[in-house]
């Protein structure tokens, strides 16, 4: 996608120069795309609930921070305009809101996952395949991921520039945002999993996909519907967010 790549800008590795002062926030799937389902519950709609709780949380708790969101509302936003939003208020950090789901009608699995862009081996990116099935039901996706191939010559330096640039940092928040989560509220968590994800490689900044539980699971389903759940859910990022913030600006 030349128009993405263009986009890329490094951000400094001076501290002096330095100022962590913007958040995109991503809530997955909406409108025509409603992503995972539950029993009785859609993954747009979780995704959009606990994105718009997190937004008010940052804004009170770190004020001199911009929260940006890619949605605010029900509508479909394609992945590569979300990852232009991201990239043209310059982000900081990106944090994708999603819910998992196991291949199963009703899921054993549950817990929390944080994918980072990588490399990914063949049988280890089921996470991956299903957000990226969002680009399907877009209208022109041959044309927008056109290059979207992992052997093609683009691919190889939106992943570079990633490794290079973001690699590391995605991978501190998205360890202390897995350890907030464990540690604080004793959630099992899958860790962090580095997958090829359409919406995290084409943003030109550290990101993280927050898989927030599995929304085919009974138990996961009634915690990420719960106000005490999502809340949960945000505090932790909000935490996380403050001790990435303070590792980043003084180191």
């Amino acid at each position: 996608m030349s128009l993405t790549l263009l986009s890329f800008k490094p951000q400094s590795d001076s501290t002096n120069q330095f100022r962590f002062h913007t958040i995109v926030i991503d809530a997955g799937h909406g409108g025509k795309d409603p992503g995972a389902h539950g029993a009785f519950s859609t993954e747009k709609k979780v995704a959009l609930a606990i994105a718009l709780k997190l937004q008010k949380a940052l804004e009170a708790q770190l004020p001199e921070i911009n929260t940006v969101m890619t949605r605010s509302t029900d509508v479909f936003i394609p992945l590569n305009e979300r990852a232009r939003i991201a990239n043209t208020h310059k982000g900081n950090l990106f944090i994708s809101i999603h819910c998992n789901s196991s291949p199963l009608a009703h899921g054993k699995d549950k817990g929390s996952l944080f994918l980072v862009y990588g490399y990914h081996r063949s049988g280890e990116q089921r996470e991956a395949i299903r957000e990226n099935a969002s680009i399907f039901i877009e209208k022109n996706y041959k044309e927008n991921y056109s290059d979207y191939d992992p052997n093609s010559p683009a691919a190889a330096i939106i992943l570079n520039n990633y490794m290079l640039r973001y690699r590391k940092q995605s991978i501190l928040f998205s360890t202390l945002l897995n350890e907030e989560i464990k540690d604080t509220y004793n959630r099992h968590t899958f860790g962090v999993k580095e997958q090829g994800i359409l919406v995290l490689a084409h943003s030109a900044m550290p990101a993280v996909l927050v898989e927030t539980g599995f929304i085919n699971n009974e138990d996961d389903e009634e915690y990420l519907n719960s106000e005490e759940g999502q809340m949960q859910i945000v505090n932790s990022i909000v935490k996380a967010v403050k001790a990435y913030k303070e590792r980043i600006t003084n180191n």
